[in-house]
This record gives C-alpha cells, sequence and structure tokens, in this order.
C-alpha cells in the first residue's frame, strides 16, 4: 500500500494519473476511481486527481469547452452548437466556439479574425502575434507566435481606448 500512494501520488503531482496503468511492467491494468481514492490519504492530492479527472472528461467531449478569458477562468461552457457562443456564467466572458478566438467577434466571421487593419493607418497585423502582416505570415490557426498576456491585453485596451475616441469624435 505504500508503494501504491507514493506511485500514485508521483502520476498525480506530474498530471499523468489519467490512464495510468499498474507499475509492473508486464501488468496493464488500471487503477479504478475507488482504489485511487482508499489509498491516498491527502485530501490536497485527491482534489488534484479530481481536477485531472475534471480535465479530460471536458478534453474529451465535443460538447464542453473551458472559458476562453485570458484573466483565467476555470469554468466549463456548454457549446450550444449555434456557432457564436455564450456568456460564461462565471466572469461573463463571451467565448467563440468556432475558432477558439479568445473573445467572441461577431457579426466578423472567424476567418476575419486572423489579420486585423487599423482603422487610423490601415496597418496589417496579426491578431495573434501582433506582428506585421506579410505575404508569407502564417494564417490565424498556424501562426506559430503566441501573444504575451501582458502585450494581449495592451492590444485590447489600445482597441477600446481607440473605439471611445471614435466615438467621441462622432458626437
Amino acid at each position: 500500500q505504500p508503494c501504491w500512494r507514493e506511485y500514485l501520488t508521483t502520476r498525480i503531482e506530474q498530471n499523468m494519473v489519467v490512464n495510468c496503468t499498474c507499475p509492473i511492467s508486464e501488468c496493464r491494468a488500471q487503477p479504478t476511481t475507488a482504489f485511487i481514492c482508499s489509498i491516498l490519504s491527502s485530501q490536497e492530492i485527491i482534489a488534484k486527481y479530481e481536477k485531472a479527472l475534471l480535465r479530460r472528461y471536458v478534453e474529451c467531449c465535443s460538447n464542453l469547452t473551458w472559458c476562453t478569458n485570458p484573466q483565467g477562468c476555470d469554468q466549463i461552457l456548454l457549446k450550444d452548437g449555434l456557432g457564436y457562443g455564450a456568456a460564461c456564467s462565471k466572469c461573463s466572458w463571451i467565448s467563440c466556439f468556432n475558432c477558439n478566438f479568445p473573445e467572441a467577434h461577431y457579426p466578423a466571421s472567424c476567418s476575419h479574425m486572423s489579420r486585423m487593419t487599423c482603422a487610423k493607418c490601415n496597418h496589417g497585423f496579426c491578431w495573434r502575434c501582433l506582428k506585421p502582416w506579410r505575404p508569407n505570415h502564417k494564417d490565424y490557426y498556424n501562426c506559430s507566435a503566441m501573444v504575451s498576456k501582458a502585450a494581449w491585453q495592451e492590444k485590447r485596451f489600445q482597441d477600446y481606448n481607440e473605439r471611445c475616441t471614435l466615438h467621441h469624435h462622432a458626437r
């Protein structure tokens, strides 16, 4: 039992518990949830195990997804099949279910979300990496760069600031 406890705790800590098998190399038996919970004594480790099971369940269900709020949210969203997304009941963030763009973008289509164009200077840039759009730049889905959280927040702030300024000038 101490060997199993140590083995399972290590697998949970390394986020490798889902589909783990018996540590004996020839044995392909998988421990059940009841067995794992009976072996583990730490409530903290059991909670990590339950989170791993939940993550696995959400990843396997095509009608479920995690909230895409870049600030971080652990809410699970149900895809309703409409294609536009829904507001998270926890943080009110609206996600797009079709393209996994971090923010809902209706009425723009998902394909329009790869290349952005500045309303002032007509400069084209990639929304994902914020670099200039060039003929050889890959589309949003294949862009190899990742936007840092700070850069994404700065870009979002600039967009909202620009909208506010344009609205003020329109008045």
